[in-house]
């Protein structure tokens, strides 16, 4: 009789409801995590050039979308299907008083990568792609550039995945408008830290 070869180690996928729980019970503490794609992933530490990135961005957020959308820059989470990121900024329609749990969508994501840029323009991009986010921008501090991702497609058929169309980079010396506020112009470097 021959052996059954072991199954292949694969990864436990927690809901929204345990994963939530967990929190509750005080199992992430003192740890940033999120849940992507079902996993519990643990963030990488916040350093000041990553702090001033969010704050700066999300003044200039703020300033382009007084009274028509609400910006948040406290990594709050962004309930998708399967996981919930937290973007270091993202703008949400309408104001905040109007949700009664976390948005489930966003005008405008914006992760600020200083350790994070493979990630962020991979496996980010196609999370937010996937949840047909317009507007995804990626600040590279370490580069001083901003990467601009839009126009969320499905792959040709059979890969079952989504990426951006279009991906532009910009540098300190450009300017840059949100989809959701065309007539703004935001010069880069007001973002960069």
């Amino acid at each position: 009789m021959t052996a059954k070869p072991p199954a292949a180690p694969r990864p436990f996928r927690f809901t929204r409801e345990q994963y939530y729980r967990l929190g509750e019970l005080g199992f992430f503490a003192d740890t940033r995590v999120e849940r992507i794609r079902g996993e519990i992933i643990e963030m990488s530490p916040i350093n000041w050039p990553h702090v001033v990135g969010c704050r700066k961005t999300a003044l200039a957020l703020e300033r382009v979308f007084a009274g028509a959308a609400w910006v948040s820059r406290n990594e709050q989470p962004l309930a998708l299907a399967e996981s919930d990121p937290q973007p270091d900024v993202m703008v949400v329609a309408g104001r905040f008083e109007d949700y009664t749990d976390h948005p489930t969508t966003a005008l405008l994501v914006v992760e600020v990568a200083d350790a994070t840029l493979s990630r962020d323009t991979t496996e980010k991009a196609e999370l937010y792609a996937e949840a047909g986010i317009p507007d995804y921008w990626v600040l590279d501090v370490e580069h001083s550039q901003l990467l601009v991702f839009r126009d969320p497609q499905p792959l040709p058929a059979g890969l079952g995945a989504t990426a951006y169309r279009t991906r532009q980079t910009l540098a300190s010396t450009d300017r840059v408008s949100p989809l959701a506020a065309p007539g703004a112009s935001i010069l880069v470097s007001e973002l960069l830290p």
